[in-house]
C-alpha cells in the first residue's frame, strides 16, 4: 500500500522539464462531486440562529441543476485541453476503450459523475461506472468497506501526535469558531460542542470525531455551499457571510481533513485503493480515467504526496465542488523518458457562484 503511493509521490515530483518534445498520454481525474444541498446531519442538531435557514430547491444531498450545469461546464473546458493534447477529437463520441468515469454508489456522485459525462460528451450517452446506489465501494470509501488493516487506536495516536490533540486543533480555531457564531445570530455558542476528542468506531475499523470542530465544520461547509449555489446574498448566511469570511470559515471545515485524511497514517488509508487505481491507469489505462468521489479522496491524496492543496477564494485544504487532482502521465519523445505531472484545479467561488460561466 504505502509503496505504491510513495512511487507515485517520487515520480511526481520529478523536475518538469517545458519542451516541446513532451507528449500527454494518458490523464486521471480525482474530483468532488458537485454542488449539493446539505447532508443530513450536516448542520447538528441544537444548532441555534436568529432567523430560519434558507430553504434548497432540491432534497438533502442531492445535486443541484445549478451543481450539475457547472460540472457540465467544467467537463466541456477539459474536452478542450485533452483534445489540444492529441488525446480526443474536440468533438464527437469518444471511443469505449478511450475514457473511463467511475462514481461513488451515492446519489451525489453518480449524478456527478453523469453531469461530466453530458459535458464532455454531449448526446453520447456515455455510460458511468459505479456500484449500486448505496453499496459501499472500497475505492471511495476505504474504512466503511473495511479495505486496509486499519487500526483505530494507531490511527488516534498519529492523528494526536501531527495536530496534538484535538483541544490544540479546537484552540487554534477559536477565532474562525467565534466569527461563526456572529454569522449564526444567536449570540454565543451557537453550534453544541462536546468534549473535543476523537473516539474508535466501527469496531475499530474507523473514528470518529466529536467536540467542536465536528460541529462547525458542517455548518461553515452549508454556507459556502449556499454562496456556489448562487442563493441571494441575503441568504448566504442571513447577509452576514461575503466571500472573504466564507474562506475564513472555510478552515473549520478543512481541520476535518487534518483529523480524517492529512496525518501519514490516516493518508496512507484513505488513499491507498484509489491510489492504486491511479496507479494502474497511468501505467496501462485508458486516455483519461475520471474518478468522482468526494473531498476526502482527493485530500488524502494530496497529503499521500505530501503537498498543500492552495487555491484563490478558498481554505488552504478546503477543498469545493468539482475540485480535481490531476495525474498526466507524459512521455518526452525525444529522450523517451516518462514523467508523471499533478496539478489542482478548481473553479473559483465567484464562476461557481455564477454558475460555472467565467
Amino acid at each position: 500500500m504505502t509503496s505504491l503511493l510513495v512511487g507515485l509521490a517520487i515520480a511526481s515530483s520529478v523536475a518538469f522539464p517545458v519542451r516541446a518534445s513532451l507528449v500527454t498520454e494518458r490523464a486521471v481525474l480525482v474530483m468532488r462531486h458537485g454542488i449539493r444541498a446539505p447532508l443530513p446531519g450536516e448542520v447538528p442538531d441544537g444548532t441555534r440562529t436568529a432567523a430560519p435557514w434558507p430553504k434548497w430547491s432540491v432534497a438533502d444531498s442531492r445535486v443541484t441543476p445549478h451543481g450539475v450545469r457547472a460540472l457540465q461546464i467544467v467537463a466541456a473546458e477539459d474536452r478542450k485541453w485533452l483534445a489540444a493534447r492529441g488525446l480526443f477529437a474536440a468533438k464527437g463520441c469518444p471511443g469505449a476503450a478511450t475514457l473511463r468515469i467511475a462514481s461513488n454508489s451515492s446519489d451525489r456522485t453518480i449524478a456527478s459523475g453523469d453531469a461530466y459525462a453530458q459535458g464532455f460528451a454531449p448526446g453520447c450517452g456515455l455510460r458511468v461506472e459505479h456500484r449500486a446506489p448505496g453499496m459501499v465501494d472500497p475505492m471511495f470509501e476505504p474504512l466503511r468497506a473495511h479495505a486496509t488493516a486499519f487500526d483505530a487506536a494507531r490511527a488516534i495516536a498519529d492523528i494526536d501526535r501531527v495536530t496534538g490533540g484535538m483541544p490544540a486543533l479546537v484552540r487554534r480555531h477559536r477565532d474562525a469558531i467565534a466569527s461563526l457564531d456572529r454569522v449564526l445570530g444567536c449570540g454565543g455558542g451557537c453550534v453544541p460542542a462536546g468534549p473535543a476528542r476523537i473516539v474508535s468506531d466501527d469496531g475499530g475499523h474507523g473514528i470518529a470525531l466529536e467536540g467542536a470542530i465536528r460541529g462547525t465544520s458542517g455548518v461553515a461547509q452549508v454556507l459556502l455551499l449556499q454562496y456556489l449555489e448562487g442563493l441571494p446574498a441575503r441568504d448566504v448566511g442571513w447577509g452576514r457571510a461575503d466571500a472573504a469570511a466564507l474562506k475564513r470559515l472555510g478552515a473549520l471545515h478543512a481541520a476535518l481533513f487534518a483529523v480524517f485524511a492529512r496525518p501519514p497514517y490516516m493518508a496512507a488509508h484513505q488513499s491507498s485503493v484509489i491510489g492504486r487505481r491511479v496507479i494502474r491507469s497511468l501505467n496501462d489505462g485508458p486516455r483519461l480515467d475520471v474518478l468522482m468521489g468526494h473531498d476526502t479522496n482527493v485530500a488524502a491524496l494530496a497529503a499521500a504526496l505530501g503537498v498543500d492543496l492552495v487555491t484563490p477564494g478558498y481554505a488552504t485544504n478546503d477543498v469545493p465542488p468539482g475540485g480535481a487532482l490531476l495525474f498526466e502521465r507524459i512521455r518526452d519523445t525525444v529522450t523517451g523518458r516518462t514523467f508523471v505531472r499533478v496539478s489542482y484545479r478548481t473553479q473559483s467561488p465567484r464562476v461557481l457562484r455564477a454558475g460555472g460561466v467565467a
